[in-house]
Order: C-alpha cells, then structure tokens, then sequence
C-alpha cells in the first residue's frame, strides 16, 4: 500500500514538513523518486509505548512508572493512534480502560509479545518514506552496547511486521537506535560521534566514512552532521542525539545550554553549543538555534545524577509531549523555547522524574509512525 502525498497546508501537521517542500522540488525538476528516513513532524499514524512490568528493571517502582506511563497513554490516545506492546495485554487493557476515558481507549491498538524493557525509541522500528510506501526498518538493538539484557526486545519489530502497513526490511546486521540520530527529511542526518562510532555497537572502531555510507544507503540520507562534544551524566546510550539536539523544522536546532559554570556539564555542552554554530545547512547556511535549560541536578536514592533532559520530547501531529521534572521556571522556559521551534502545536508538559530514575526520559519511552502505517482500531 502506497502512502498519499498531501500538500503543505496553514495545519502546523503539513506546514512544516521539509519533506513535502523538498517533493514539490523533485517533481518540478523531472525526479519523481524519493526515498528517506521520515522527520519526526511527519504526519503520523500513531506512537508506540511498550509497557512496564514486574519482568523488567521497573520492578522496584512499578507503581510510580506506570503512573507516568498512563499520563503518556492519555497524552497520546486522546489525540491519535496509540500502540501498546506488553507481555500481558488484557492486564494492561484492563487498567487503561478502568483509568483512561473512552474517547483515549477508544484510540488504542494492543501487541502481546515478550518484553525486556519500555525504550520503544530504541527497539522500534525506523520508517522510511518514499514514493512507493513505507519501509519499516529492523535494526539490531544490544542495550546501548550490551549494558542491558535487550534479545526480547530486539525481537518485537518481527512480531509487529503483519500489523503494520509497510515492507519489512531486516537490518539486523546493524546497531541503529532511534533515539541515535535526527533527521530532517530532506537528507539531514544529525548524531554524535560517541554514540555511533562507538566499538560497543559494532565490534572494532568503525570509520566514520563507512558508518555514513551504510546509513546513505539504507535511511536514504546525504548531509551528515557529527557532534563530538555533550553528554549527560547518568546517561546509559553514550550520548544519544535525541538527549542533546534536536532538528526541527525551518533548518532550527533546539538544544541543551548549561549556564551554570559550577555544573559538571558546563564546559561539554558549551563545546557542543560552539559545534552547533558552526554546523551548515545543505545550501550551506546556518541553522537557528533555540536553547532549553538543563535541568537543576535530580540525584537517584544513591546520590547519582540523573539525565534530566527538556530536548527528549515527542512531536506528535498537533501537539508536543516534553518533560518537565518539578522545577516550574526551567519547566515553563522549555516550554517557550518549543513554542518557537513548534509554532501552532500545542505544548504538552508529562511529569518524567519517574523515567529517568532508569536513566531515559519522555522521547526514549515512545516511538511515532508516519502516516499509513499503523491500522486504526478496530
């Protein structure tokens, strides 16, 4: 099944997609083929949670997770379609049905499959997009570079093949996070060097020449930009993109400032920032920058900082979930900041000081689909 091309239209769902604008071009210069790796403001079918259960590192504070992970349901459900993969899907459903209203429930599909963990963003599918359909592209997923027990849910996206509409296409020869790169939709691939060079997910150090001619050949990308500074402590997924920048419509950038000098992480994320000035376009020019604040330090119960982050927020088609983490300045500052790089699109706070007690926030926890992926429910 192909999926329908829409003209940009004032609906913040088409306006802003790159990808469009960038058809539009193809087609008027004779190229009518395309294929690439779908920007998150794509317009979408639906996001996927995988749920939390006693099975998985949640066990000690399943409870409050699953308090987060409801707001995230209601969040998402209330809005467009939700797909919830678990272990046990009529214990699940039986509780979102008992907490959730109709007009969410009602916007719900259920997998049951077994599960390691909840980061969908990591061991979910990527989609492609191209003028023939969707390419739903299975990656291997090794827990951030074999941290983490991960072989259940490494084998989720081959249990969700007949669901979706799309052509299956098993890259399992490869480590590929989700939450490791942001793309444009229009050839722009943007990561960090310490995530995707890194030997704990492919064996030897690889060159940096060969990981993008994978990834040019298989996300349909052209323009790669590496940053080599930024991290955050607590951090299990060696610097994923989606914790520091995050490419948004317009060539913008929004990203994690630290303006505090006394913070450990004052002079890595100046570094990235004086990366990120530097970084060009591909007409060569230079992308607006929109900064969020890093979050004051939250400590686990062993005194380990926690990656608080406002860049891992969900675009959604009309709407943006962020995290915010009790700290009600920084919070409504994040807040402002996606209001610039997201115009039109409701803000949405979700309280995430229960997700990243397992060291990953509101974007790590769901994963979207382009238009004509997922069914509706039924």
């Amino acid at each position: 099944m192909a999926i329908t091309f829409h003209r940009p239209t004032d609906s913040p769902t088409y306006r802003d997609c790159t990808l469009f604008t960038a058809q539009a071009g193809r087609e008027e210069a004779g190229l009518l083929h395309f294929r690439t790796l779908a920007p998150e403001w794509y317009p979408q079918s639906g996001v996927q949670l995988t749920w939390p259960h006693a099975g998985t590192d949640w066990a000690y504070m399943l409870p409050e997770v699953t308090e987060c992970y409801l707001r995230l349901a209601y969040e998402i459900a209330i809005r467009q379609t939700l797909l919830i993969v678990a272990p046990d899907v009529p214990q699940v459903k039986a509780l979102l049905e008992e907490k959730l209203p109709r007009r969410a429930t009602e916007n719900i599909l259920y997998k049951q499959c077994p599960t390691n963990d909840t980061w969908a963003r990591d061991h979910g599918f990527l989609t492609v997009v191209s003028d023939t359909g969707a390419e739903l592209l299975d990656f291997r997923f090794n827990g951030w570079g074999g941290k983490f027990a991960a072989h259940l849910d490494n084998a989720i996206n081959a249990q969700l093949r007949d669901l979706m509409v799309g052509k299956y296409v098993d890259f399992l020869d490869f480590e590929l996070e989700g939450g490791g790169i942001e793309t444009d939709g229009d050839g722009t691939l943007l990561t960090t060097a310490e995530c995707l060079l890194n030997p704990n997910r492919r064996g030897p150090q690889p060159s940096q020449e060969a990981v993008e001619a994978l990834l040019r050949e298989r996300l349909g990308v052209d323009h790669f930009l590496w940053l080599h500074h930024g991290y955050l402590a607590g951090d299990d997924t060696d610097s994923h993109i989606d914790t520091l920048a995050r490419l948004c419509p317009g060539d913008t950038i929004v990203y994690v400032r630290c303006d505090d000098p006394a913070d450990e992480h004052f002079g890595a994320l100046r570094a990235m920032e004086a990366e990120l000035q530097a970084l060009r376009t591909k007409r060569g020019e230079a992308f607006h920058l929109i900064a969020v604040p890093l979050p004051r330090p939250i400590f686990d119960e062993d005194g380990q900082r926690l990656p608080a982050t406002y860049a891992n927020y969900l675009v959604m088609n009309e709407a943006i979930l962020y995290p915010t983490y009790a700290q009600p300045d920084l919070d409504a500052t994040a807040a402002q900041a996606l209001r610039e790089a997201f115009p039109g699109r409701e803000i949405v706070g979700v309280d995430c000081r229960a997700l990243i007690r397992q060291h990953g926030s509101l974007h790590c926890a769901t994963m979207q689909f382009p238009q004509g992926v997922l069914p509706l429910p039924l």
